[in-house]
């Protein structure tokens, strides 16, 4: 059975890959499309269970999910609060670039407390986003391995205060 969850925090959920390089665009029958919205909206459904809703086998959709995660097109990831399983501080950093995007980006993807890296067009060049054990923890990666990287220019962190809404349902097209 397939061990995701739904949008409910500290359950585990679907997300999908967060993207490394640029992969070819993987087309999706219905059927697969189906899967994963099922597993979406409900990450624990057994497979026998999403099988009787597609119109196929049990073995059938294993297959199909593992090759879904094999393609990267998704995760099976626990997501958690970060609060309760004792980290202290999440912030989002924004970070602006002089020179080269790629390896400032890769290099943030190497950083343990580092979750989350995007390539962005507007104020900032790259955001990730962080989950830290306390301040201390934040300002050590700001100040010894983020602001330090060749071509970092400047950094600006939104420190969470509240996790308002943190969801993976929002479906196929």
């Amino acid at each position: 059975m397939p061990r995701t969850g739904s949008a409910r925090r500290s359950t585990p959920a679907v997300r999908p890959a967060a993207p490394v390089e640029v992969r070819p665009e993987v087309r999706l029958d219905d059927v697969s499309k189906a899967i994963i919205e099922h597993l979406q909206n409900d990450g624990r459904q057994s497979y026998a269970t999403i099988a009787k809703a597609v119109g196929l086998s049990e073995a059938a959709v294993r297959q199909r999910v593992q090759r879904l995660l094999e393609a990267e097109v998704m995760q099976i990831v626990a997501v958690t609060d970060p609060l309760q399983v004792g980290f202290r501080r999440q912030a989002m950093i924004g970070i602006r670039v002089d020179g080269d995007l790629i390896s400032v980006g890769d290099a943030l993807t190497q950083m343990s407390e580092v979750s989350y890296v995007v390539t962005t067009a507007g104020s900032f060049d790259l955001l990730a986003e962080v989950v830290c054990e306390d301040d201390e923890q934040l300002l050590d990666l700001l100040t010894k391995h983020i602001r330090v990287l060749p071509g970092v220019q400047s950094t600006e962190t939104f420190v969470y205060l509240k996790l308002n809404k943190q969801h993976y349902n929002w479906g196929t097209r």
